[in-house]
């Protein structure tokens, strides 16, 4: 009876604490000289107070030519943000200062670089409507993907 008892206690441990792995709080995403992310889709755990995204840039190009960011909004702010980052332009990183639609963004690099951001989630609603995007000129139309909040 003792060995059941331990091997329930052990059972339901491992079940509680699955919700709040790391890896549900922390993504890393790759672009390279091409117009792609390689992931499509991201889930993030509510139990995370925080989420972090490094971008890792695998191509050749600089940040001139071929430079991408990772930015998070609602998909209904994207087209917006991009168009206001675009008039920002590069000495902004191509994200408008104090945009409020801006949820989480990354610096602009280059080939061989990479960045970072760190975000509360406390503001994202589960189920919520969120892309991903670059914010380079040209790129917001072909370099996005969804990003989810999961209870």
């Amino acid at each position: 009876m003792k060995i059941m008892f331990r091997i329930t206690a052990l059972l339901f441990a491992a079940a509680v604490a699955q919700p709040v792995l790391a890896a549900d709080c922390e993504f890393t995403v790759g672009a390279g000289d091409l117009l792609k992310f390689d992931v499509a889709e991201m889930s993030a755990s509510a139990a995370c107070s925080t989420v972090k995204v490094t971008l890792n840039h695998v191509g050749n190009l600089n940040a001139q030519v071929m430079g991408h960011n990772w930015v998070l909004a609602k998909t209904s702010d994207v087209q917006g943000v991009a168009g206001d980052g675009m008039t920002a332009g590069a000495a902004s990183g191509y994200v408008k200062s104090g945009d409020a639609r801006v949820i989480a963004a990354t610096a602009i690099i280059g080939g061989g670089e990479s960045t970072s951001v760190e975000f509360s989630v406390a503001d994202l609603v589960v189920g919520g409507d969120y892309t991903f995007f670059c914010t380079f000129p040209g790129h917001s139309f072909v370099m996005q993907g969804k990003f989810k909040l999961d209870a």
